[in-house]
């Protein structure tokens, strides 16, 4: 039999949700969520606390099962753990133990890749995150920013095509935030990935992304998909007023969630 209209309707996309509604026990996290982002899209998650942003995450990741509706990556529907996704979380989780090296090469490690080509691998994929020379220091010999640095590239050791982030920058100083949201465009650009982002912080969605889902608070609907301009490339280090209008546009978004009942 020929595929489903809903697999070929996901076939042109990275990831896509159709339909997806989700629930945890009694309560509804996310109602027909339907939303496709393109192989190299850049697509930032913004809405109220406890409205599904990282459940959809999970679905994306494959951590999870939707209750209604269907995920797809690349065409295909996701049952099992989605191995081509790469998922970076606030926390760090490095092993205290182990040195950045070694915190690198263990997904490789797990995967029993052997030594020397796995630290081969962490090598490159550190120096790409610009820690050459920190090999050998533990992460209590590091800035929270370098920490997070080693997070990534552990992320990135097994070469996902796609990024799914849930703040990840979050717990960082405001500087360090700048630095490290540059670094992942510059990661972006070089390994053409495909990028799904969680944030509260309506500037860190508007630098980054290529667009933007608006989502409704519990249960999490898409409110509007907004475009984001850019120019040549973005520029992490100045806010663009091409821009402010959709700033204001997407407080004004959230206030008017945080007014609704159960909203914050």
């Amino acid at each position: 039999m020929g595929s489903s209209m809903a697999e070929r309707a996901a076939s042109d996309a990275m990831l896509a949700f159709e339909g997806v509604s989700h629930r945890f026990g009694d309560l509804p996290v996310l109602e027909r969520i339907d939303l496709k982002i393109a192989r190299g899209g850049f697509v930032a998650l913004v809405g109220p606390s406890g409205c599904g942003k990282t459940t959809l995450l999970n679905l994306a990741a494959g951590l999870a099962q939707p209750d209604a509706g269907a995920v797809y990556y690349a065409g295909a529907r996701l049952t099992r753990p989605n191995t081509s996704a790469g998922y970076l979380t606030q926390d760090d989780a490095l092993l205290p133990w182990r040195d950045v090296l070694a915190n690198v090469a263990l997904p490789l490690e797990i995967k029993g890749v052997d030594r020397p080509t796995r630290f081969a691998r962490a090598r490159d994929i550190i120096a790409k995150v610009g820690l050459a020379g920190f090999e050998h220091h533990r992460p209590s010999e590091l800035s929270g920013g370098m920490r997070k640095r080693v997070s990534l590239a552990r992320t990135l050791i097994y070469r996902p095509e796609t990024l799914l982030l849930d703040e990840p920058f979050g717990a960082l100083d405001a500087q360090t935030r700048v630095l490290m949201q540059k670094q992942l465009i510059d990661l972006y650009d070089e390994l053409e990935l495909t990028v799904l982002l969680v944030t509260h912080d309506i500037g860190e969605a508007l630098v980054l992304a290529d667009r933007v889902v608006l989502l409704t608070a519990r249960p999490g609907r898409i409110a509007e998909v907004l475009d984001v301009e850019h120019g040549a490339s973005r520029d992490v280090f100045r806010r663009e007023r091409r821009n402010d209008d959709l700033y204001a546009h997407i407080w004004d978004h959230l206030a008017a969630q945080a007014a609704e009942p159960g909203g914050i």
